[in-house]
């Protein structure tokens, strides 16, 4: 994922578009802290157990859990930490392995479903419940990002209002902030945050929960971490679903893919009649290509209002329009109304969500920590760097990263993990091809290793959870459900296709001659 890009970091959940449910949720407390004290071994358990309402009527019981694990397993001296998870008992066996469910971001924190109240949480909660058809469900949060162990994160420093941003002013800032977490953490070992740990954690909650097999679900980083427990512990994993596909080579998306999502975006664009009179000749892409020549030929200094309401100055040049291109993409039909009012000069909310974006934040560690261990080979570099779309969409995607890599301490988990091996494993992929976080070539690309595979592409869909895509499409749900009860893949298409969306239209009254 372009995971330089804040605001499309940490968005996707699998089902969490879905309609509001009913559920009532018994809340249970957040455990503490697990510290280095506690009388704790490898792979001990701590289980709380409530119940959650379901729409139906009925009681559901779950467990919120605790496992306890070595921070850094090739240290025999290593304190302990706390790991979360969850389980839901199916209603009555099913013979199936249970559906490990892994979050994305890295730095998504999910098991406040069992105890938040926000829709997200609901939501969220409500498709979990839709696996019991299946068999157990296991939510596996990621270390250093859990709620019920530690939140590992750090304050990055704010960036200058009065010069445009850059790619390179973002790597310094990163390589700043791998140096200041790892002085503000000496009784930490960060060393221990990779995605190797991150699979073993999966395999110690699969013995220490008693399961032979398991099934895997994930989206955008959950379907990259699921890629490495296939590649680790390839005899534990009976089958996955995986959407907004991220192989484990591909933590950084190629420009000319991300720009071809984006191209398709604006081909129906183009054709909405409420966008008519903002379009130039030439479409949403012809807008585009001014947009960039105007930056870069001369930066623009916005006024905009912080939260504390005060007028602020802020300066946006070419690389700022660069990063803005790809960064309000989630939902395809609002970016083409954030493109067209840059056209025509309406800078103001862009200003202010730069201005928001620039200020000293929090960072969770755990997203540079695991990005940095599996970096990307020599050769996959080479190709981002020499893509002919960086002159479109310059090097955000992944300069901070690649950048910082040596700055943080986890270990280079090398090109044999990252590089793709054919595998028997049968997996389900489901991607749209209106994604920008996680281009649909992603699955193109990976599904001839996987002989056993199924890919379905969804037509105008985004960079979201495996059952949103496949919204408005009952019996490919059931079919989705059946391949992770049984392995049958009867009743899956190839692709899908959604029909074209309400796109936003600008803020502001059509210019008399748009074209």
């Amino acid at each position: 994922m372009a995971r330089s890009l804040v605001l499309a970091a940490l968005l996707l959940t699998a089902g969490c578009h879905s309609a509001s449910p009913t559920n009532q949720v018994s809340p249970l407390p957040v455990a503490p802290p697990v510290s280095a004290a506690s009388p704790s071994k490898p792979r001990e358990i701590v289980v709380e157990r409530g119940t959650v309402r379901h729409e139906n009527g009925t009681d559901v019981p779950y467990e919120l859990g605790t496992l306890l694990v070595p921070e850094n397993r090739r240290n025999p001296k290593s304190r302990m930490i706390g790991v979360g998870f969850a389980r839901i008992k199916a209603p009555r066996p099913t013979g199936a392995p249970p559906v490990f469910w892994l979050p994305g971001g890295p730095g998504l924190s999910v098991l406040g479903a069992f105890t938040d109240d926000d829709a997200a949480a609901k939501n969220r909660l409500r498709s979990w419940l839709t696996f019991g058809a299946v068999g157990d469900l296991v939510v596996v949060e990621q270390r250093g990002c859990t709620r019920r162990g530690e939140m590992l994160e750090a304050m990055s420093e704010a960036l200058p209002l009065d010069q445009p941003g850059s790619a390179r002013a973002e790597a310094e800032a990163m390589r700043a902030l791998a140096k200041a977490a790892v002085a503000a953490n000496p009784d930490k070992d960060l060393s221990g945050y990779d995605i190797g740990e991150l699979v073993a954690d999966v395999d110690d909650l699969r013995r220490a929960l008693g399961y032979e097999k398991i099934s895997l679900f994930g989206g955008s980083f959950g379907s990259q971490w699921s890629f490495a427990v296939m590649r680790l512990h390839p005899e534990t994993v009976a089958r996955a679903v995986l959407s907004g596909v991220e192989p484990l080579n591909n933590g950084y998306d190629m420009p000319s893919h991300v720009f071809a999502a984006l191209q398709r975006i604006a081909n129906d664009a183009d054709r909405n009649p409420g966008l008519a009179p903002y379009l130039p000749a030439g479409g949403v892409m012809e807008a585009v290509r001014v947009l960039r020549l105007r930056f870069a030929e001369k930066p623009a200094a916005v006024q905009a209002k912080d939260e504390a309401g005060r007028e602020r100055t802020v300066v946006l040049g070419a690389e700022d329009l660069q990063l803005a291109l790809q960064s309000h993409t989630q939902e395809g039909e609002q970016w083409p109304a954030f493109i067209l009012s840059l056209y025509h000069g309406h800078y103001e909310a862009w200003a202010r969500e730069v201005l928001e974006e620039r200020k000293a934040s929090k960072t969770k560690l755990i997203g540079p920590l695991v990005d940095s261990s599996l970096g990307v080979t020599a050769a996959r570099e080479q190709k981002l760097r020499t893509d002919p779309a960086v002159e479109m969409l310059g090097t955000w995607n992944f300069e901070s990263n690649i950048a910082s890599a040596p700055d943080w301490p986890t270990r280079d988990m090398g090109d044999a993990l990252r590089e793709p091996v054919e595998s028997p494993i049968p997996v389900v992929f489901v991607h749209g091809d209106w994604d920008t976080s996680t281009p649909v070539e992603n699955t193109l690309d990976l599904k001839p290793y996987f002989p056993n595979g199924h890919a379905i592409v969804v037509h105008r869909a985004g960079h979201d959870g495996t059952f949103y895509q496949l919204r408005g499409e009952p019996a490919v749900k059931q079919a989705v459900y059946t391949f992770l009860e049984t392995g049958k893949m009867e009743n899956l298409p190839a692709e899908l296709t959604l029909p074209v969306p309400t796109f936003e239209v600008p803020s502001f009254a059509p210019p008399a001659r748009a074209r």
